[in-house]
């Protein structure tokens, strides 16, 4: 209709105030506020799926993610991928050593060598590299707080916080603790906790 009106050239329109232009401005927006809003959807699902991902961290991912997927087309290639490692901080340089650890996460996030990263697979390595990188002292604090914030935890209070199978294993493991403050059972949990993560022996 547009078109027609321009080609019989009537410029003046009594019924609207809104011009084509108009139109094709709310349109974008449009277009636009649905991207957003499905963008922002999807990482909520992918923050709830994923193990150990903040919201802030997901958006991060997604922003550099999108960045380099230059086509839109929702997933990258081998440098492409790269690129968005090294945004992110890891260090895949073209060295012996970036090499090796690129290949290593290529291996991971492109198991089938399709040479294409996709958001998803990314998300999911991400999230194991971020649940597999407890330092010992979050698993003692961990266990500070399942013991009252006391510098030894029981073999009673472990089996009231944890599934039989860790209470267990953790009670067969810990060492009696030898603090001044020691009731009788006390278990050494940051031992175990240094040992657990190679930092002592076990």
């Amino acid at each position: 209709q547009h078109q027609l009106i321009q080609e019989a050239l009537i410029f003046d329109n009594k019924h609207t105030n809104y011009t084509m232009e108009h139109i094709r401005v709310g349109w974008e927006q449009l277009l636009t506020t649905i991207a957003r809003t499905i963008n922002e959807v999807e990482n909520q699902i992918l923050t709830r799926d994923a193990k150990g991902i903040s919201q802030e961290q997901m958006q991060e991912f997604r922003a550099s993610f999108n960045h380099f997927d230059k086509d839109h087309g929702g997933a990258l290639g081998p440098e492409e991928f790269k690129a968005c490692l090294i945004s992110l901080g890891y260090d895949v340089e073209n060295d012996r050593q970036g090499d090796a650890e690129f290949n290593r996460i290529m291996s991971v996030v492109d198991p089938n060598h399709s040479g294409l990263v996709t958001f998803q697979a990314f998300i999911d390595f991400m999230s194991r590299e971020t649940t597999d990188t407890d330092t010992a002292d979050q698993v003692i604090a961990s266990f500070k707080v399942l013991a009252g914030d006391k510098n030894f935890i029981t073999a009673e209070e472990l089996r009231r916080e944890l599934p039989p199978d860790q209470a267990e294993y953790c009670i067969a493991r810990m060492a009696p603790y030898q603090g001044p403050d020691a009731a009788p059972g006390a278990l050494d949990y940051k031992s175990f906790s240094t040992a657990l993560y190679g930092e002592s022996d076990l």
